[in-house]
């Protein structure tokens, strides 16, 4: 037996509020779309901290998932009158067939190469190339899958720079799998630190997966030392705000790289950090850029 989609239109002062008083009346989940996405009038809604939009749309789509049985009539006008809405809204159904939801999840996710001798293999894979460095990593809350480009140039750079033995800092770790490459491909001292502690529970739980010893910690316990490579792969407001921070953990002589940054932003990211370190364009993917440098 599978389950009812409803959608309908409002506007952006009442699809929150719709949304959690269809939740309390009993739809399974609710959630907001752009009722103009795909058009002309299609507004984003996302930017780095300190730049995001107002949130939600003026023209607003609400989806609700609800139980096969479920009274539509009765379950909006409830949950309308609940939040002073006198008329349902006009809405349409689709019929959601019941399927096996983990297996159709796991088969969006394939394993992707790095390079020659890096992969990301999600756990329910078989590896592909049993000689390569093999990164079990399964997609998770936690930013850091591999498939984003800043996430591919940090991997790259890493793999150019990580040296037998090294110290390796992972700053704003998400999943962890910076840190977690990093000791596969030789580092010794790996650490990694988020301000997200879902992201560092996710870190450690990858790192444990993938048998490396790497130590990752949240803005409550600050990381502490010096490191012969420290990676930041985070947005550009961060990376502007915590350049004193992230260059004080890089030791004389040892190498920066920062990712997350957009192609525009580069000539700005280089002026803030070269009071401490020169940086340089280490690779470009798509419109997003990887910036590396060696501290004096």
């Amino acid at each position: 037996m599978g389950w009812q989609n409803v959608s309908f239109l409002t506007d952006v002062s009442h699809a929150e509020p719709m949304c959690d008083a269809l939740l309390e009346a009993g739809a399974l989940s609710a959630s907001i779309e752009d009722a103009d996405a795909g058009t002309a009038d299609e507004k984003p809604q996302f930017g780095e901290p300190g730049s995001v939009n107002t949130p939600g749309w003026m023209h607003s789509r609400v989806v609700v998932l609800l139980e096969p049985d479920a009274d539509i009539d009765a379950l909006l006008a409830e949950a309308g009158a609940a939040i002073g809405l006198t008329e349902i809204p006009a809405y349409s159904v689709e019929n959601v067939a019941e399927q096996n939801w983990v297996q159709l999840t796991q088969s969006q996710f394939d394993p992707i190469r790095v390079s020659e001798r890096l992969w990301i293999v999600p756990s329910w894979h078989e590896t592909p190339d049993p000689a390569a460095v093999n990164l079990i990593l399964d997609p998770g809350m936690a930013f850091g899958t591999g498939s984003h480009p800043t996430t591919r140039l940090c991997l790259e750079w890493l793999e150019r720079n990580v040296s037998d033995g090294c110290s390796v800092l992972d700053y704003g770790c998400g999943s962890g799998i910076l840190a977690i490459a990093a000791a596969r491909l030789g580092a010794g001292h790996v650490a990694g630190v988020d301000i997200d502690p879902q992201a560092v529970d996710a870190a450690r739980a990858n790192a444990e997966r993938n048998g490396v010893t790497a130590l990752f910690a949240d803005s409550a316990t600050p990381v502490a030392g010096e490191y012969d490579v420290v990676v930041a792969n985070i947005l550009s407001n961060p990376l502007r705000v915590l350049a004193p921070a992230i260059c004080a953990h890089v030791r004389s002589g040892g190498k920066l790289a920062l990712s997350g940054i957009l192609r525009e932003q580069i000539d700005e990211i280089i002026a803030i950090y070269a009071q401490w370190i020169p940086l340089q364009v280490a690779d470009v993917r798509e419109d997003w850029v990887c910036l590396a440098g060696v501290k004096p």
